[in-house]
């Protein structure tokens, strides 16, 4: 005969899963602000802020 279901054991292992995630996450996020404090790229630029910023670059230089 089967055993049965304890539900409150099932609901402990999603509330771990849950926490587990949210902590992963605001290490993430954490992490992320830190290196934007230090001024270190975070490698999340994409190729229209490049432009863009290859632009304004260009544009400066030849106004001098």
């Amino acid at each position: 005969m089967a055993f049965k279901p304890n539900y409150n054991q099932q609901r402990a292992e999603r509330n771990r899963a849950k926490e587990q995630k949210k902590q992963e996450k605001l290490q993430r996020r954490e992490e992320g602000a830190a290196a934007r404090r230090a001024g270190e790229p975070d490698g999340t630029e994409t190729q229209d802020d490049a432009l863009a910023t290859d632009t304004d670059t260009q544009t400066d230089t030849n106004n001098a």
